[in-house]
Parts: C-alpha cells; sequence; structure tokens
C-alpha cells in the first residue's frame, strides 16, 4: 500500500474492487466490455476518417463530430483497457501515478465533451434559425476557437480537481469503483472532506449546468424557428438537422446529472458505478451510431468509400 509518516498514508498503489467479484460474472463482462469498446473504436475512428476523406462532409457541423469522436475515442482509451485487464486479473492494482493520471485525463475528456455539445448546440441554432448566414457566422476561425474554448475548459477544470482530491491525506487504499474516480477517491480520505465535496459540486456545475443551459437556450430558440415554419417537410427537415445531437445530450447529460447532482442514498456507490460504467463504455460507442444512423449524409460517406475496396 505505502508507508506512513508522521501519521500520514503515503499510498504508493491503489487496489480496485471492479464491479463484481464473482469470476463467472467477470468473464462475461469482459467479453460484454470487450465488444462494446471494439464498436466504440472502430466508430469514432470511421466517423473521423469519413469526415477527414469526403469533402460534403467538410462543414462546421461535421467538424464539431469528428472532434466530439476524438474526445469519444481517447476517454474510452483512458478507461476501458485498464478495466479489461483487471477483469481477468487476480491483483486489480493501479500504481498512484496511474491512478492521478487517469482521474484527470477522464474528467478533463467528459469535461470537453459537455462543453462541446454546447458549442454544438449552438452551430445547430445558427444552422436552423439563420441559415443564410450559417458560413459567416461559423467560419473556420470560431469553430476553432470553440473546440478551444471547450478543450481548454475541460483540461483545466480537471487539473484543478484532481489537484484538490490527491492532496488529501488517505486512509486506505482500497477503492470501491471500476477505475479511479472523484468520489470514490474521496471516500479514502483521512481528513473532512467537505471542501472537496463543495468543490466538486461547483465543478460539476460548471461542467453540466453551464453547457446544459446553452443546449437549453438554443432549442428553445430552434423550436421556436420550428414552429414558424409552414411547411410539414421544412419542419421534418429542420428538426432532423438537430435530432442526432439532442439525443446525445439527453444521453450524456442525462447519465451525469443522475450521478452527480441526484439525491444520495445508501446505494449510492453502486449505482454511481452503473452510470460510471455507461457514461464511460456505452455512450462513446452510442455516439457514432446514432449520428451515422440518422444521417444520410456519413451513410452516403461510408458506402462510398466501402465502393472503393469492392
Amino acid at each position: 500500500m505505502g508507508r506512513s509518516i508522521n501519521n500520514q498514508t503515503w499510498v504508493t498503489e491503489f487496489i480496485l474492487l471492479g464491479l463484481s467479484s464473482d469470476w463467472g460474472t467477470q468473464v462475461f463482462l469482459f467479453v460484454l466490455i470487450l465488444a462494446m469498446y471494439l464498436v466504440t473504436t472502430v466508430g469514432n475512428s470511421l466517423i473521423i476518417l469519413l469526415i477527414r476523406l469526403d469533402s460534403r462532409l467538410q462543414t462546421p457541423m461535421y467538424f464539431f463530430l469528428s472532434v466530439l469522436s476524438l474526445v469519444d475515442l481517447c476517454y474510452g482509451n483512458s478507461v476501458a483497457p485498464q478495466m479489461l485487464a483487471h477483469l481477468l486479473s487476480a491483483h486489480k492494482c493501479i500504481p498512484f501515478h496511474s491512478c492521478v493520471l487517469q482521474l484527470y485525463t477522464s474528467l478533463a475528456l467528459g469535461g470537453s465533451e459537455f462543453f462541446l455539445l454546447g458549442a454544438m448546440a449552438y452551430d445547430r441554432y445558427v444552422a436552423v434559425c439563420h441559415p443564410l448566414h450559417y458560413t459567416v457566422i461559423m467560419h473556420g476561425g470560431l469553430c476553432l476557437g470553440l473546440v478551444a474554448g471547450c478543450l481548454v475548459a475541460g483540461f483545466s477544470n480537471s487539473l484543478m480537481e484532481t489537484v484538490i482530491t490527491f492532496r488529501l491525506p488517505l486512509c486506505h487504499n482500497v477503492i470501491n469503483h471500476f477505475a479511479c474516480e472523484t468520489l470514490a477517491v474521496l471516500r479514502l480520505a483521512c481528513v473532512d472532506i467537505s471542501f472537496n465535496q463543495v468543490m466538486v459540486a461547483i465543478s460539476g456545475f460548471l461542467v453540466i449546468m453551464l453547457p446544459c443551459s446553452l443546449v437549453l437556450f438554443s432549442y428553445a430558440r430552434i423550436v421556436a424557428a420550428i414552429l414558424h415554419i409552414r411547411s410539414t417537410q421544412g419542419r421534418r427537415k429542420a428538426f432532423g438537422t438537430c435530432a442526432s445531437h439532442l439525443a446525445v445530450v439527453c444521453m450524456c447529460f442525462g447519465a451525469t446529472i443522475f450521478t452527480y447532482l441526484g439525491p444520495r442514498s445508501a446505494s449510492s456507490v453502486e449505482k454511481e458505478k452503473m452510470v460510471a460504467l455507461f457514461y464511460a463504455v456505452v455512450a462513446p460507442m452510442l455516439n457514432p451510431l446514432i449520428y451515422s444512423l440518422r444521417n444520410k449524409e456519413v451513410m452516403a460517406a461510408l458506402w462510398k468509400l466501402l465502393d472503393k475496396f469492392r
């Protein structure tokens, strides 16, 4: 575990309890999570490749989608490989520095994704409410600036939360989770964690509620604009440009709000693990499927790419 100096425990490694102690369940979870991890890797890589190769997808909307796919791809690789290795391992240890890096990376990428979803909502608002000025408003410089701002905000928030979490003296090194996660690590502290809990709440508000507010504002304006469209076909086309993004927003924001901002209870730890598993493994897998299956342009680009190999 580590050594104790002046009644403070210096942890050198952590033990992750994971999702189950039953061997049969672990094997089942390994197969299931491996399949989802492969779909996540292939799906997001394919989205990035299609947007890169097809000139019809060189628009702000698909630029944001390619960045979102890259973030999902990196997020999956920050958690899933270690989780898969531990499912088949008797000793589920992770070094201290690896735990710090995993927490920082997952928080940074997760936060960046929320801000990206907010930026994508603004993009959809401009496309529906100001279609004639879309290319002028959403120019390359603005798109790059929005993406850079999203990444800086996500990584800066993660740095703050990671530093204040691992500065605490720890009494134990057994984490009741499948990965290094803020709330799970805080439970190991020997001291009062009220300050950290307040900071996590503030962090959650900034990273979750601010982009969520932007999404709600954008879609309120979008709905109002759609209702003013007289033709049914025009309404369907306008809504179709937003449906995939709205589905991803509801999935990602809903799961995280339930985890961090919902009421606490005796079973909160297990709920946290289940929702964290959904967000770490399932959501990155579903994002490319939602965007590709509901998007005719992406599917057309895919068939065009497949025709080259026939």
